[in-house]
């Protein structure tokens, strides 16, 4: 009873309410903060990620710029379901070249942190065409379009240099060669092994299947990218950390 006497002189008293919880504020905040000043990254290093490609970033902004994020989210929580589901529950260092990450807040439509490699290309460009053709009760616009907007890659190597600015290692090299790189990972039959040096793991292929370079092919090698980048079957968390 007398702690709840002294309790009410604190609801009674607006200064020493307002000093109390400042108190308790900041010695919460130092609690969660302070340790963060030790620490050299926040974020676990982990084997096989790397930045974008050159196609693959514009890929990216492409699906940044129709809004799939609106429908699709790019994380997977650590809950049963959600990992039988999609697999592998997603980790801070998959998203940290992402500017800014696709995370989302909603799935209208499935998530897609782990959907690269699971389509064929064909699959993807019926997909943006005709959605229903493959997914019936699919309420997902058509983005035919995409097929006829034609993509040269002028200025893919500003673009990398933005990121870059803001932290993402991309290399002079990588941004002197970004318009080769661009249209080499796109063309199957011409000398892509470059590509695959700068960008370990990139899938590269006429995306869409016609002879232009287009956004469709951005678009699918983006997603064709997604989720590919960490081998699952060999990672171990650090549990130092």
């Amino acid at each position: 009873m007398a702690l709840m006497e002294k309790h009410a002189i604190l609801e009674k008293s607006p200064t020493l309410l307002l000093v109390s919880s400042l108190l308790v504020v900041t010695v919460g905040g130092i609690v969660e903060i302070a340790p963060l000043f030790w620490l050299e990254n926040t974020i676990e290093d982990v084997e096989g990620m790397r930045p974008y490609s050159p196609l693959e970033l514009a890929g990216r902004e492409i699906y940044i710029r129709e809004g799939c994020y609106v429908c699709h989210s790019q994380m997977i929580r650590p809950m049963r379901d959600e990992v039988e589901r999609y697999g592998h529950y997603s980790l801070a260092a998959e998203s940290m070249y992402d500017h800014p990450f696709q995370w989302g807040s909603k799935r209208t439509g499935p998530d897609l942190a782990r959907v690269g490699g699971r389509y064929s290309n064909e699959w993807h460009v019926d997909h943006f065409i005709e959605p229903q053709s493959v997914v019936p009760e699919s309420v997902m616009p058509k983005y035919e379009f995409l097929l006829n907007a034609k993509l040269d890659g002028e200025y893919i190597g500003d673009l990398m240099s933005t990121h870059r600015f803001v932290g993402v290692p991309y290399t002079d090299q990588q941004i002197e060669m970004a318009r080769a790189d661009f249209k080499a990972q796109a063309d199957a039959d011409g000398d892509y092994g470059d590509v695959e040096e700068r960008y370990p793991g990139a899938p590269v292929g006429n995306f869409d299947g016609q002879p232009e370079l287009t956004e469709m092919d951005a678009l699918i090698a983006y997603m064709q990218v997604l989720g590919t980048m960490v081998d699952f079957s060999t990672f171990t968390p650090d549990e130092s950390r």
